[in-house]
């Protein structure tokens, strides 16, 4: 990467410097990376790379694009061809965990973002995120109630709390753990019980 980025078209060099970031991010605090260390990884000067961005916060809002489209369109695609609302959770909740295993960067930058003090953009976009993935979770959840496979007086908007804090749980427990691998291996258990919560008892 060092030795041909120089020389690719704008665009391209734009998504390398996001994923460098999500690299950074998983091998150091994302609040501590810096310019100068996105360009150095890359192979560039500080000027060159911000030539395609213009500020630090430009840039953590391009990473924050990367990660909505990615994430979104894998849920997306984990439900197609799926008829069960339930069935249609499980695949959104071991997608997005598989996502999450794939670029560990991603986790810490996300809860990075939400601890600054303030409305930045970055973390607007962040909250964009939470809201356009729980809007998701919320259709599979209502279509779940009237179709009978889950508990008709399933209180909505726990069970998506619930679904989304679930997976943060699992995904804190294996960045304190330093494994983040591991949240692929308990994520089946754990929705299994998050399963026996919301279905219909028969």
């Amino acid at each position: 990467m060092v030795l041909h980025v120089k020389h690719l078209p704008a665009e391209e060099r734009r998504a390398i410097t996001v994923e460098t970031v999500i690299e950074l991010a998983a091998e150091q605090n994302p609040n501590e990376i810096t310019t100068a260390a996105i360009a150095k990884r890359m192979g560039l000067s500080q000027g060159a790379l911000f030539r395609h961005f213009t500020n630090k916060d430009a840039i953590l809002s391009a990473v924050m694009e990367w990660v909505a489209k990615r994430l979104l369109s894998r849920i997306d695609k984990a439900v197609q061809s799926i008829d069960s609302p339930i069935a249609a959770l499980e695949a959104i909740f071991l997608a997005h965990v598989a996502f999450v295993s794939e670029h560990p960067g991603v986790p810490r930058m996300l809860f990075g973002e939400l601890q600054h003090p303030g409305e930045t953009v970055p973390k607007k976009m962040v909250q964009t995120l939470i809201s356009r993935y729980g809007a998701r979770i919320r259709k599979f959840i209502e279509a779940g109630k009237a179709e009978g496979e889950l508990d008709s007086q399933l209180d909505t908007e726990a069970a998506v709390s619930l679904f989304i804090g679930t997976i943060q749980g699992l995904v804190m427990q294996s960045l304190l753990a330093g494994e983040v691998k591991q949240v692929k291996r308990n994520a089946p258990r754990v929705f299994a019980i998050y399963r026996r919560g919301i279905e219909r008892k028969l």
